[in-house]
């Protein structure tokens, strides 16, 4: 599971009685109507570990699933946030990847977001829940609904096959930069196999190496490089992995402003980090947000959205600094 590091906006609630909390979100269902304000009061203030304690306790006294029962009470993106927040991070990844694949059409962006961002750790929690939940290999279902250079990249990453020590290799590195060098910029059509084998093995010590070296060898960063050489998903991944290996919370503070500016908001992607990142390192998105942008992540959610989804959203983000 992802550490719970102290740059996420949901402190532990102490003093913590689960079946207090079960009993508020009763009450909050009963009769005619939900009172979504206690709803987002209790899940939007306890964090993972408390939630599911809650869950717990709740089918002990109750003998339902608090998911379920709040299914039928909840719609829209309000509902998504409060369902996804019920789930462990392995099983809100492997949630969001099963939903990204099923259907008609895929849904890149999601599949992009977090394979490029998680950890080798990560990724094989999310591996093992996927097949424990869906009775198919993560890998399978990626293999079976993408295709070309992307399939490979999305493949080898889900494999959590990445160097996980620091150690940096010097001659290594400049090596790796020449031959990511020769085989795009430095040749007609591109080698995108050298960009994987780089990218989605070494660990970030050693990558960060590379990108210094490749800019002595080719005079530009490898992200123009990537952009001028490749296009569409296989683009999106080779940067989205350069990006989270640089600084992953400013990759997620992007993301979030390209799902809020512009007409309407991909919504999808806005909770699915809003979610995912509350405990982890939101504190540093919303910092970097504020330095890249000019402007807070709260001021930007509080205008983009609206009613009790905009309210639990705003919660999770933290005040608005």
């Amino acid at each position: 599971m992802a550490a719970v590091g102290s740059r996420g906006t949901i402190p532990e609630a102490s003093p913590f009685k689960p079946e207090e909390d079960v009993e508020k979100l009763r009450s909050a269902m009963k009769g005619a109507g939900t009172n979504e304000a206690t709803v987002i009061e209790v899940l939007a203030h306890r964090t993972i570990v408390q939630r599911q304690r809650i869950k717990e306790a709740y089918k002990q006294s109750i003998g339902k699933d608090l998911e379920d029962d709040l299914r039928g009470e909840l719609t829209g993106n309000f509902e998504s946030v409060v369902v996804g927040l019920l789930m462990t991070a392995p099983e809100y990844d492997a949630y969001e990847l099963h939903n990204a694949i099923k259907g008609a059409g895929t849904e890149e962006a999601a599949l992009i977001d977090i394979l490029a961002s998680r950890s080798s750790e990560e990724v094989k929690a999310i591996n093992n829940y996927y097949k424990k939940k869906f009775d198919k290999s993560l890998e399978d279902d990626i293999s079976s609904d993408t295709s070309g250079m992307f399939k490979r990249v999305l493949v080898s990453l889900t494999t959590a096959g990445r160097d996980t020590t620091d150690s940096v290799n010097e001659a290594g590195a400049a090596q790796d930069a020449k031959e990511i060098f020769e085989a795009g910029e430095a040749r007609w059509g591109t080698d995108e196999v050298k960009f994987l084998t780089v990218l989605c093995v070494r660990n970030r010590n050693h990558l960060l190496k590379v990108f210094d070296e490749y800019k002595k060898v080719s005079g530009r960063e490898i992200e123009d490089s990537i952009k001028r050489e490749m296009s569409g998903c296989l683009e999106d991944v080779f940067l989205a992995i350069v990006k989270c290996i640089r600084n992953k919370p400013a990759f997620f503070a992007e993301r979030l402003y390209k799902s809020m500016k512009g007409l309407g908001t991909t919504d999808s992607i806005l909770i699915r980090i809003m979610v995912a990142r509350a405990e982890i390192d939101m504190m540093d998105i919303k910092a970097e947000f504020n330095k890249m942008y000019g402007k807070t992540l709260h001021s930007f959610i509080k205008g983009d959205t609206s009613g009790d989804y905009r309210k639990i959203l705003l919660e999770l983000c933290g005040g608005d600094n």
